[in-house]
């Protein structure tokens, strides 16, 4: 299995950076423009159930466009990890280290993956709660639909944000430690 993903990745480095970092920019640019542009016009939206509405609307749009791009990066990510030999440069067969910069490099791939697996897992609960809220709002419970919707656009996003910036950071350290 090994040999067959370095064996792709060899073939398609071009295209498999391109697909992730394109993955990278449109999941932490999408939540990005939401939170930062979409956020504050819905806000000015007068009637509360209407914001509701149009505020859960969004965010399955948004939820929709970035799902294949997280799916994307992820095995983007692997084959990258795999493909450039990070653990083959810094450990031997048994585990031991080999060279010491090489296995720092290889802990920065570790904690990368990380940050986008909790990413993705944070997206998850994002799309689950978006959903109640669309029951909810459906069912005429605004008061409940709103403090769900709020958790979503006060932390679930920026910390979101905050951790796609700080992986994107890390992904390009990474394309220069090799």
């Amino acid at each position: 299995m090994k040999a067959w993903m370095v064996e792709i990745f060899w073939n398609y480095s071009e295209v498999i950076v391109f697909l992730h970092v394109l993955s990278a920019v449109v999941w932490v640019g999408g939540m990005i423009a939401m939170r930062f542009a979409a956020h504050h016009s819905f806000m000015e939206l007068d009637h509360p159930p209407v914001r509701l509405k149009r505020t859960a609307h969004a965010l399955k749009r948004l939820f929709v466009i970035v799902s294949p791009f997280v799916i994307i990066l992820i095995i983007t990510a692997v084959l990258m990890a795999v493909g450039w030999g990070f653990r083959d440069a810094s450990v031997d067969a048994q585990g031991n280290v080999i060279d010491q910069a090489a296995y720092m490099t290889y802990q920065l791939v570790h904690v990368k993956e990380v940050i986008w697996m909790i990413m993705a897992a944070n997206l998850t609960a994002m799309i689950f709660r978006r959903n109640k809220v669309e029951k909810l709002i459906m069912s005429g419970h605004f008061a409940e639909a709103k403090a769900k919707l709020e958790l979503i656009g006060k932390y679930m996003v920026p910390i979101n944000i905050i951790l796609g910036i700080i992986a994107i950071y890390l992904g390009v350290t990474l394309r220069y430690a090799h």
